[in-house]
């Protein structure tokens, strides 16, 4: 199976995440994703990321070695633009 691309990656998570904003990088294997989402709201770290692997689904276990990521509601992306 080929590596994906990054575009492809997001993709991927645009298509089971809404997303306000999403940009990710990356050089096949690992991947650095900055996704900014309103179902991030009043959840901790680990409970957006854990949405965001189920947007992947098992494409995080099949085709993405790494992947880090920016979990960040619209007001929390306001404040650090």
């Amino acid at each position: 199976m080929a590596n994906p691309t990054p575009d492809e990656v997001q993709q991927y998570i645009a298509a089971g995440l809404p997303c306000t904003h999403l940009a990710v990088e990356g050089d096949g294997q690992h991947f650095f994703a900055t996704i900014v989402s309103d179902e991030f709201e009043g959840k901790s770290r680990v409970m957006r990321h854990q949405r965001v692997y189920q947007a992947l689904g098992d494409r995080m276990r099949e085709q993405i070695h790494a992947l880090s990521m920016k979990t960040l509601t619209p007001a929390e992306w306001a404040a650090q633009s």
